[in-house]
């Protein structure tokens, strides 16, 4: 069963889908080449269906040393790999904890990343055969997890000596960091994929394009694998996963699920062209040397059906093949006349035979991997730079606006190496609607040295050439680079700048959406919320400190009424006790604003000290009109369910924004110009992280929020809803197991991050031992009416089958219940007790167990990882409501408005951030105008100490001090510097 609701759906399908999110340039070939249609994908599934036909009887044989078979087989294979190199996971036989973690060891040995990359050809063509062999592997091959488990909360796993990712279906991928790679079958895991066979290195791969050390990779791929969530892994698998943070554990899921794609792309490909007939053992190495999807294209392209085929084909079907590889191999004997057939179309002529070699020698060139590495190592060492500039018929058929706005690109050129991501991002927008052309630029240089190291050194002929076949060759590779390798070249460039642009840009969505996610709520204030408007006047909502709705009503300030409606508006204020105002930043917020100020200002609240502060309304009006709004407030207008929103925004942002789809809080940048999909995947694992690590309390907390926690999905929290509204609050974690569909796994991902109100719980226990001891005194009272004593014993027996379950004072914490056992004998070891949690008695009392030990010399006295020992810790001293939202910032709250015509250059000012990009930060002064400071003024130095130990920058919430460096009033710009990080 899937415990990633919202991650799992990137697993299942691409990152990058073939035709909707891949930009426009990497869907085009060179000029030269023919228009090919894509592959039909029947014949890729017909040769799935022929799979158990081929090996259907094969298990039936001998099925008692079926698991002897597999280890023989697996051996085999084990020896091909360096026997030094240590597992990062494995099964610790003397502790009772199961795992332990194995470091990298330091004197490794550089050998068996070049044994790995071996290519083994005849091995490419048992990926039928593999899979049915695989699936044999007997259930008690379970995969180790990466920490402690207790046997009540998970089910109790069996280790093998030796650990492994892999699993049963078509093909298992030979790692370094597992020399003996025995197949291990998850526990009722059919879903799991298998790494398919490449000729690289999956965690190799995956580390260099990360910059993650391997042993970390192999962990995460196992984690992953076995279903972990990343706020699970991040919290309570630190030290097998180096102590990454969550973005960087989901930049590592991404790049692994673009290494799946490539993987499973190249082996369909493979069964497409073998069947065919035409795989040959060059093509299938150059198949599997393909780590990207623009590789895969590029080799394949000549593969594909539904066209004429390539020039090289055709010529290879007049029979110039031979011609060509003498020309390399042996061109003393080499007769072109010889090739000449008068009768024969594109045969006639001693041109068109030279053509036609020409083009197969090309191919050549263009395929060979030593070839291409060797232009890609020289392009690095040179000046390549992408050029953008105005399109001829831009200004006929586009919006003169719309050109205006790529003013800054109609002429631009610029190192690939220094471009900005967000300049990417312009540009590739520019391009899809038709208004600059871009270009790539590689320097003649590169083209001349390139073809001198082909002629003179990878492609010079064995034996003397005549002058005429040295032209030929020259020729040849001339030809290849301009039409098959500086295209090529051309692609790989801009996919990778648009890539890398893409995934910084959600990067920093998610980052500026976990900042507001997280910011600190206002609490215990009646508040009133403000959905400002002109025509159909503002919405007013005021709300109770718990959230529910006490007044609505419209007021029209805007329309000459504005002194009439005042009285209103002071009246409810004055009713109410209601001191804060939240405006929304919508239409007419700038004169709702001064409105509110004025009357601040005239103290005409008096006696009440108003304050009010703006919020963004983004995706308040799209959640008016949800299903969940409607099912919330079934009985109040759309309009004044807005009003609502924008109050509670304040009062719990995090409960509030998780009932909208994170693209329509508008806290990103060229949102609409990423993959959807990354995108999607990205945001929600954002918005499962912080409702995760903030934690939720189980028994008043909504079925929206819920269905965010790490390891529950929509269905799962509406049956914990379900059971609490049929049985009663929840008394402790271990209640969760007996909700359906709820099992041992999700259990595990999600009893961590859910919290219980210990003074509810009690008072609640309090008033059931009440109710079950007047039940009792009832029963006996009827039975001493009865007959005989045993019946008298029997009746006496019932009430205590009722007692309630006991609650468990570690459950108010983020300590998970794997590590309860060790959080108990950490109290011994202390002389602390369970119910002193959160207490100052508490917190000496760890304080002086750590000085005199150290945290280390507990751990180890304990048996446990420092990493676990400090979540314990964590728990045990927090105070009880301990909120990780406190150390954000709060709204900032005004009494004054400001004009943009009141500043000058050199003002200091107090400002909010609004939302942060790739290229600056804006920040909200308060004079109805955001200003923007740039990037570049953005130091290390200015950031406060707590904003690098968070590793968060600058995000939407936080308050600062700038100073005013230039105003443009008639374009409304106001550029700022920052001072200092409040």
């Amino acid at each position: 069963m899937s415990t990633l609701p919202r991650i799992a759906k990137s697993k299942a399908k691409p990152l990058v889908s073939e035709e909707d999110e891949l930009p426009s340039f990497l869907k085009s070939f060179s000029e030269s080449e023919e228009e090919e249609e894509e592959w039909e994908p029947k014949s890729k599934v017909a040769s799935k269906r022929r799979l158990p036909k081929k090996t259907e009887s094969k298990p039936k044989k001998a099925a008692a040393p079926r698991s002897t078979v597999v280890r023989k087989r697996t051996r085999k294979t084990a020896v091909k790999e360096e026997p030094n190199v240590s597992l990062p996971i494995a099964a610790d036989e003397d502790s009772k904890d199961g795992l332990k973690l194995l470091q990298p060891k330091e004197d490794g040995d550089p050998k068996p990343k070049t044994r790995t990359k071996k290519p083994k050809m005849p091995r490419g063509t048992k990926i039928n055969v593999s899979q049915e062999k695989m699936n044999n592997l007997d259930s008690d091959e379970i995969p180790s997890t990466s920490a402690p488990l207790m046997e009540n909360e998970v089910k109790q796993e069996k280790y093998e000596e030796d650990f492994t990712f892999d699993e049963p279906p078509l093909k298992r991928i030979k790692l370094t960091t597992c020399p003996q790679g025995k197949p291990v079958k998850h526990p009722g895991s059919t879903k799991h994929q298998e790494e398919l066979e490449m000729n690289w290195d999956i965690v190799q791969v995956l580390s260099e394009r990360t910059n993650i050390e391997p042993w970390v990779c192999a962990n995460i791929i196992c984690l992953f694998r076995d279903e972990n969530t990343i706020p699970f892994i991040a919290r309570y698998r630190k030290e097998l996963v180096n102590n990454l943070e969550a973005d960087a554990l989901r930049e590592v899921q991404q790049t692994l699920e673009e290494l799946r794609t490539v993987a499973k792309k190249t082996h369909a490909t493979i069964q497409k062209i073998k069947k065919e007939g035409k795989l040959s053992g060059g093509l299938l190495t150059a198949l599997l040397n393909c780590k990207t999807l623009d590789e895969l294209d590029h080799v394949s392209a000549p593969y594909k059906t539904g066209s004429k085929g390539t020039k090289a084909q055709r010529a290879k079907q007049l029979g110039l093949e031979p011609a060509a590889i003498s020309l390399i191999e042996n061109p003393v004997e080499l007769s072109l006349f010889s090739y000449i057939k008068p009768n024969v179309k594109g045969l006639t002529t001693i041109q068109e035979v030279e053509a036609g070699v020409q083009h197969i020698l090309a191919d050549m060139f263009a395929k060979d991997k030593d070839t291409l590495d060797f232009i890609r190592i020289l392009c690095q060492q040179r000046y390549i730079c992408i050029q953008s500039a105005l399109a001829k018929v831009s200004s006929k058929n586009v919006n003169e606006k719309d050109v205006n706005k790529f003013q800054l690109y109609q002429n631009f050129s610029c190192n690939i190496k220094n471009i900005q991501h967000h300049q990417i991002l312009a540009i590739n927008r520019g391009e899809n609607l038709k208004i600059l052309t871009v270009k790539v630029n590689v320097p003649d240089g590169v083209k001349n040295e390139f073809c001198r190291w082909c002629v003179n050194e990878r492609w010079r002929p064995k034996r003397y050439a005549k002058p005429e076949l040295m032209k030929l060759l020259h020729n040849s590779v001339e030809d290849s680079y301009k039409r098959l390798i500086y295209p090529l070249l051309c692609r790989e460039f801009r996919s990778k700048l648009t890539s890398d642009a893409e995934k910084e840009s959600i990067m920093m969505f998610g980052r500026n959406l976990r900042q507001l996610l997280l910011t600190n709520p206002v609490r215990g204030r009646i508040l009133m919320g403000v959905d400002p408007g002109y025509k159909h006047g503002c919405k007013l909502a005021i709300i109770s400190p718990t959230s529910q709705i006490l007044h609505t009503d419209v007021v029209y300030l805007h329309s000459g009424q504005g002194f009439r409606e005042a009285e209103k508006i002071r009246r409810l204020l004055l009713h109410y006790n209601c001191s804060t105002v939240v405006i929304g930043n919508g239409t007419a917020c700038r004169e709702t604003e001064a409105y509110f100020a004025d009357l601040i200002m005239k103290k005409y609240f008096a006696p009440l000290d108003v304050v009010y502060c703006i919020v963004s309304e983004a995706g308040a009006s799209i959640y008016s009109v949800s299903p969940e709004a409607s099912k919330e407030m079934p009985d109040l207008d759309p309009n004044l369910r807005s009003a609502v929103s924008i109050a509670r925004r304040v009062q719990d942002p995090l409960a509030e924004l998780v009932k909208i789809e994170p693209k329509h809080i508008g806290v990103g940048m060229y949102q609409h110009d990423v993959s959807q999909t990354l995108l999607k995947a990205t945001l929600d694992s954002v918005v499962e992280e912080c409702v995760s690590f903030v934690g939720v309390d189980i028994n008043i907390c909504s079925e929206i929020l819920l269905r965010h926690i790490a390891g529950l999905n929509a269905n799962r929290a509406k049956n914990i809803i379900e059971w609490r509204e049929k049985n009663g609050p929840f008394i402790s974690r271990e209640q969760l197991k007996e909700v359906k569909g709820l099992g041992p796994k999700s259990f595990q991902q999600c009893a961590g991050f859910i919290r219980f109100n210990q003074e509810y719980i009690r008072t609640f226990c309090s008033n059931q031992q009440t109710k079950l001891a007047a039940e009792g005194h009832a029963l006996m009272a009827k039975a001493d009416v009865q007959v005989t004593s045993k019946k008298q014993g029997k009746k006496k027996s019932k009430p205590a089958a009722n007692v309630a379950v006991r609650p468990n004072p570690l459950d108010q914490t983020c300590i998970h219940p794997e590590s309860y056992d060790i959080a108990k004998r950490f109290l011994t070891f202390i002389g602390g007790n369970a119910n002193d949690i959160g207490k100052p008695d508490m917190q000496q009392k760890v304080n002086a167990v750590l000085q005199k030990e150290g945290i280390e010399g507990t751990a180890k006295t304990l048996n446990t990882t420092v990493h676990t020992l400090q979540i314990i810790i964590d728990g045990l001293t927090q105070p009880e409501g301990f909120d990780i939202r406190t150390d954000f910032d709060k709204p900032d709250f005004k009494r004054s408005i400001v004009c943009l015509e009141d500043l000058s250059i050199g003002t200091v000012l107090t400002g909010k951030v609004e939302n942060a990009t790739l290229f600056g930060v804006f920040v909200d002064i308060g004079v109805g105008k955001s200003g923007l400071i740039p990037i570049r003024n953005i130091t290390e130095t200015k950031l406060s100490k707590a904003k690098k130990r968070r590793s968060l920058g600058l995000g939407p919430g936080e308050r600062v001090e700038v100073k005013v460096l230039n105003i443009d009033i008639p374009r409304s710009r106001i550029t700022l510097d920052l001072l200092r990080v409040l």
